[in-house]
């Protein structure tokens, strides 16, 4: 399954500038993705982080894995419309700079699921022009 930036915004609540997501050109639902996310040099927090050497906070790069988590747990139909909220992260590794321009490519898989609770953990891995940019573990709660 692919899905376009418009796909995207159906079925996840984020918009901009928190939508961390452009678009998906492999997805099974409730299993992995591959999402990819352009790294647009005009936003406003490169002029704070850092003046005069621009970098992606780390921060922005765990989003963006969860919001691929996302992906994976709601285009499953016992979670289609629900609101998945961030419970935590885990065993995250930052490899390399992620700078304006790059395009982060966001692969993830579903590493353990506890349908009774509605809560998942997916292992994320994220790659700039080939090489590992960051690793996570993010758990989503859906409600």
């Amino acid at each position: 399954m692919k899905l376009d930036h418009v796909q995207v915004m159906e079925i996840i609540p984020h918009r901009d500038p928190m939508l961390l997501i452009d678009e998906v050109s492999e997805l099974e639902p409730g299993k992995r993705i591959v999402a990819t996310f352009w790294v647009d040099p005009a936003r406003d927090l490169f002029r704070g982080h850092f003046p005069g050497d621009p970098v992606l906070p780390g921060v922005y790069t765990v989003e963006a894995t969860a919001q691929a988590t996302d992906l994976i747990l709601m285009t499953k139909p016992c979670y289609a419309g629900k609101t998945p909220l961030f419970l935590g992260i885990n065993n995250v590794k930052f490899r390399k700079k992620i700078l304006p321009g790059d395009t982060l490519e966001i692969h993830a898989e579903l590493l353990s699921e506890r349908m009774e609770k509605a809560i998942a953990t997916c292992r994320c891995q994220v790659f700039t022009a080939g090489e590992l940019a960051a690793e996570t573990e993010v758990t989503i709660a859906m409600r």
